[in-house]
């Protein structure tokens, strides 16, 4: 049973990376591979009851991803119908391709540890939107931008979710894990941005205001209100998750209906086709809704794959054979850019207590960054690139052809500067 549920997850990742090939949405593939996965456990299994609430609980840990999701889609959705981008955009002056590359890509780095990977690819893939007309020149800005954003988060205990995970566990403190690993990760960054930088050439294009802009329904008041409001309340999500130590798509719904209080008041007095159009119920029609139905599917696959004892008995191999904890962490990352990091970094913290690896332990340390970043490797191995596939139609070989060994150069590099560190 357990590797009939292994082919067929195999399968549909074929499927999925072939989606421009056999033209079938890769939402359609990951669902169907999903419930298949399920229907093949709960029919060899005796205790039905038992995988029903395995399921349930499943479904409830990452609904509250889908969530987070959904809620800043719709933020950034709706800063973008007010035009708040264009505060941004106004600022950025440069036009050469080079240029625009590092600057993307620093803001991303920079973003990613206070907002969390994920919400800045969101940001970041929309802002650059408004820079750069061509879609095909913006798929290399947006591998960067994965790229970026999950080194960035890596260093940060609230900008991954594998780094959140081991703060809350114990295994890490936060000041430490920021000295430890900004730098290894800073060259993650840097290694493939200066490869691609000579890959680059000439200027980018900006796209002309579309006629149905509506600059004439918003004023400049309140075109700032919802940007400065909008930015504030993803920035403020990872500070409501530490003080109430609620799940952050908690923080993430709540901002998100203050902002819809918020708009609703100000636009009170226009008629209802100029409210609808400006309103947060018009942001969530708009938003990618294929994306968030492909995440559900990935994740419940990989639920499947969790609960069948799968990714444990991998992580079990891995540590009885490999031996070396170095090369154990190093494979951990990369299986990351495959299977999702959060429940590689269950297993490992289930695998070894604090009585071996006592709290910030390099082991521990090095875990967060590898986990981290190695999710970049595939386009597929991240929240954020799964919202840049998304957003920007990312094909899967697309990305293994253009950033996958940059990735992967970035990845060993950063690698090699963390353990240089330790011997230092």
């Amino acid at each position: 049973m357990i590797w009939l549920v292994v082919v067929l997850f195999v399968a549909g990742y074929i499927g999925i990376a072939a989606e421009h090939f056999i033209k079938v949405n890769k939402a359609a593939i990951a669902l169907v591979t999903g419930v298949i996965c399920w229907v093949v456990y709960i029919l060899s299994a005796s205790n039905k009851h038992l995988v029903t609430e395995q399921l349930t609980e499943t479904l409830g840990e990452l609904s509250g991803i889908l969530f987070f999701l959904m809620g800043a889609m719709t933020i950034v959705e709706l800063i973008d119908a007010y035009g708040g981008f264009d505060i941004i955009t106004g600022r950025i002056t440069a036009t050469g391709k080079r240029k625009l590359l590092w600057i993307i890509s620093g803001i991303t780095f920079l973003l990613s540890p206070a907002l969390d990977n994920l919400t800045t690819t969101i940001v970041m893939i929309s802002l650059t939107r408004k820079l750069i007309k061509e879609p095909n020149e913006r798929l290399l800005f947006a591998g960067m931008i994965v790229i970026a954003s999950n080194a960035g988060g890596a260093w940060s205990p609230i900008g991954d979710v594998t780094t959140t995970m081991l703060w809350i566990g114990g295994q890490i403190t936060a000041a430490n894990i920021v000295v430890q690993l900004i730098l290894p990760s800073l060259v993650c960054v840097l290694v493939p941005l200066v490869v691609l930088t000579f890959q680059v050439k000439g200027t980018a294009e900006r796209p002309v205001q579309e006629p149905n802009s509506n600059n004439h329904l918003v004023s400049e008041r309140s075109k700032h209100i919802v940007f400065f409001t909008g930015i504030l309340i993803l920035l403020l999500v990872p500070v409501f998750k530490t003080v109430t130590h609620l799940p952050p798509y908690m923080g993430m719904l709540a901002g998100l209906g203050i902002l819809w209080i918020i708009t609703e008041i100000m636009h009170g007095h226009k008629d209802a086709e100029q409210k609808h159009i400006l309103s947060v119920s018009y942001a969530l029609e708009k938003i990618d809704s294929p994306s968030i139905l492909f995440f559900l599917g990935i994740l419940i696959s990989i639920g499947a794959l969790q609960v069948t004892g799968v990714l444990s008995g991998l992580a079990g191999w891995m540590d009885a054979h490999l031996k070396n904890n170095n090369i154990i962490v190093l494979s951990f990352g990369l299986l990351s850019s495959i299977i999702d990091n959060v429940p590689l970094v269950a297993a490992s913290q289930g695998m070894y207590g604090l009585d071996k690896f006592p709290t910030d332990h390099y082991f521990w340390e090095f875990l967060a960054y590898c986990t981290g970043t190695g999710g970049s490797v595939l386009i597929i191995g991240s929240a954020a690139g799964v919202a840049a596939m998304g957003m920007e139609k990312i094909s899967f070989f697309w990305y293994l052809k253009r950033f996958s060994l940059l990735a992967l150069l970035g990845y060993f590099a950063g690698a090699a500067v963390f353990l240089l560190q330790q011997y230092i």
